[in-house]
């Protein structure tokens, strides 16, 4: 196997170079990569196989990034869209998985528990789910091969360490007093220290959708049901009393309005994973500096009813998880990162630190604090950290995921118009694919005097769309000689689909591919023929031309079909409604589902269509829902007419509607003024969805 020289090659190769060089010295390479990620592994290896020397100098000390840090439930969107070195990554995972021994702690055909198939596909060319630690031992193998020198526990003198001459960076110095001298520069980092430092434009936070002709963008108030509190909780010390103060982790500060941009980024949290293996876990440690108050919100939302298990498990090889957040109040620690991507190191530590001290006393309240519910407690048991995973750091993924940071802004901005394809690069340097996903940035008190959170969205581009050579290069006239993989030139909602890390790793690939074309042509890496660039990123297996069914998504409005169109972001939901685009056709951004089976103590949760009827009459009644096996055979809809209340139980797993899904509900008379029609999950069988509400006056 390719890993069986790995544990000798590693040591022999690892230890002198990093440790070889002293203070003031100079190291000089072909490409400096500054951040280990796995855009910059990817970088690495790429460069190399053009023939560059290569340094990566890495901050922390592993290599990989939040592939290596539990992210192993990979966000791939459309899989075909990934080609090249970051494709090669995921066949590597599943050479390892092939291998009886990798399978310890469950057999390999062994069903998840979730979708009820295997994880593993023998006949598969790819896999997307790994253990952290197996994910780790490729990364670093990948390193090997590209004879990179890495440095570890260097990080960039922010103030002084860049330096520029003639528009081209010449060296870069460390803390340490380490300089480093290179013909070209990527920045791989997940912050952006480096682009910042040289000067390069760049922007934090969430852009007004005024700024780019967007609509998912800025301030998202009414738009989302996902990740909310579904029950009025109080947000005071002394509930009903403002004058008491808030309890913790809620903001005084005003929301804002939809569609208005900010300086908030949505939230970080730590990837863990868990294991429900007796054989293979450990207690959810206690912090040190636990204060229960800090928890108030969590407690006083069990109390209102939520009774989800506020966390999100995507199952891993041999019993583990890669787990996310989910729900209220959970592992995303909402509004405590915001000064992060412009903080000093020690400021960075201490922000990382809180959400350290908070993500674990999470954990270890849900499974020992007397005020959360005994039936949540009780499911908890089963679960630990895994015992096998991170040993050098108490079983803690040792990064925290930092879904944003600063976002370059150079000649071409990625935006929403690209991801939905209404405007196509000419210049692609990569796909994504992935949905539009922001989770929540912000958790602020309601006009009414309760909590809630707000910034979540998760839109589907419907299919793969080109990233621009000109978003990961500066702007003409700024730096020449660098390169921006990851915080590259986007807004904050079409970052949000580009974020995810096979796309990191395609945009390090062609990067390092760029520098070294521009290299050795002595060119700017604004000035390098886009021509060539395309014909050698083909070479090596990138996938650059979107499919034949990649056009710009119809946008089904409800003003555009006839009669009266309730659309579900409309809808007053009762309790926890979840947005979806999962389906290939849809009205407006998306549908709702009711999360089935989320809920430890099952809860009835109800969609609540409200419609203006302008004149007494007879109208029929649709409702449009894409249909799929795992949705209920007896979703329940109540229907107020005028002449009384019509319960009906609607099979959804059965596909039966028109071209948008609407399937006749029958005929009814309402009288003018409101009308409602409800959808419910009462004692359902398998998802409950909803799309739209159709009103349409019936022929006389």
């Amino acid at each position: 196997m390719r890993r069986s020289l790995f544990p000798a090659l590693l040591l022999a190769w690892i230890l002198p170079h990093t440790t070889q060089l002293s203070a003031d010295e100079v190291h000089s390479a072909d490409i400096v990569i500054y951040g280990g990620t796995s855009a910059g592994v990817a970088a690495a290896l790429q460069a190399a196989r053009m023939g560059c020397s290569v340094v990566v100098i890495e901050p922390g000390n592993h290599l990989g990034g939040l592939t290596t840090n539990g992210l192993g439930a990979t966000d791939t969107g459309r899989k075909e869209a990934i080609g090249g070195i970051s494709r090669d990554f995921y066949r590597r995972i599943r050479d390892h998985y092939r291998e009886e021994s990798a399978w310890n702690l469950q057999a390999p055909d062994e069903p998840s528990e979730k979708t009820g198939r295997p994880l593993f596909d023998a006949r598969a060319d790819t896999m997307w789910v790994f253990e952290p630690k197996v994910a780790q031992r490729i990364m670093d193998e990948m390193a090997v091969e590209s004879g990179a020198a890495i440095h570890y526990g260097e990080r960039l003198d922010r103030r002084s360490g860049v330096r520029i001459s003639e528009g081209r960076i010449r060296s870069v110095t460390m803390e340490s007093g380490r300089r480093f001298e290179g013909g070209m520069f990527l920045d791989a980092t997940y912050e952006g220290d480096l682009l910042a430092a040289a000067g390069v434009s760049y922007h934090i936070g969430r852009e007004a959708n005024s700024v780019y002709g967007e609509s998912l963008n800025g301030v998202q108030k009414t738009r989302m049901k996902s990740h909310l509190f579904v029950r009025p909780v109080d947000p005071y010390v002394v509930p009903g009393d403002p004058a008491s103060g808030l309890v913790a982790r809620v903001s005084a500060d005003p929301p804002g309005e939809d569609g208005e941009g900010d300086r908030r980024i949505q939230a970080f949290n730590f990837r863990m994973c868990m294991s429900d293996d007796a054989r293979n876990r450990v207690p959810f440690p206690k912090p040190d500096d636990y204060d229960e108050s800090q928890y108030e919100l969590l407690f006083r939302n069990f109390e209102a009813g939520d009774m989800r298990m506020p966390w999100s498990p995507a199952a891993m090889p041999n019993r583990k998880t890669d787990t996310n957040n989910y729900g209220a109040f959970s592992t995303d620690n909402i509004g405590m990162n915001y000064a992060y991507a412009e903080a000093g190191y020690d400021e960075r530590a201490r922000i990382v630190a809180e959400h350290e001290s908070y993500q674990k006393g999470l954990m270890w309240t849900l499974a020992n604090h007397p005020r959360t519910p005994v039936e949540i407690r009780e499911a908890m048991e089963a679960w630990g950290l895994a015992a096998d995973e991170f040993v050098d750091n108490g079983h803690w993924p040792r990064q925290i995921y930092v879904r944003e940071a600063r976002r370059m802004v150079s000649d071409y901005v990625m935006t929403e118009l690209d991801c939905r394809r209404v405007r196509v690069a000419e210049d692609p340097v990569g796909l994504g694919s992935y949905n539009m996903d922001s989770h929540n940035v912000q958790r602020y008190v309601t006009p009414e005097g309760t909590v809630q959170n707000e910034g979540d969205v998760q839109v589907s581009p419907g299919g793969p769309y080109a990233v621009s050579y000109r978003s990961i290069v500066p702007r003409r006239g700024e730096v020449a000689n660098l390169l921006v993989p990851v915080c590259l030139s986007s807004s904050h909602i079409a970052f949000g689909s580009i974020r995810m890390e096979p796309v990191f790793m395609i945009l390090g690939q062609s990067a390092a591919t760029a520098a070294a074309m521009a290299l050795a042509r002595d060119l700017a890496v604004q000035e390098l023929p886009y021509a060539d660039l395309r014909d050698r990123l083909l070479a090596d297996g990138q996938v650059l031309d979107l499919p034949a069914d990649a056009v710009p998504r119809e946008l089904i409005t409800s003003a555009s079909l006839p009669g009266i169109v309730i659309d579900d972001k409309e809808a007053r939901a009762e309790g926890e409604w979840v947005s979806s685009t999962s389906a290939a056709r849809f009205i407006e951004d998306g549908y709702s589902h009711d999360a089935h089976g989320t809920s430890i103590v099952p809860e009835v949760k109800r969609l609540v269509f409200a419609a203006e009827i302008p004149e007494t009459g007879d109208y029929e009644v649709r409702l449009a829902f894409p249909a799929h096996p795992n949705r209920a055979s007896n979703a329940t809809v109540v229907i107020g007419a005028a002449d009384g209340e019509r319960r009906f139980v609607l099979d959804q797993r059965r596909k039966r509607g028109d071209e948008n899904g609407f399937v006749p509900l029958g005929v009814f008379r309402f009288a003018q003024g409101s009308a409602e029609v409800v959808l419910s999950n009462e004692s359902a069988d398998g998802f409950v969805v909803a799309d739209a509400v159709q009103f349409l006056p019936a022929a006389p």
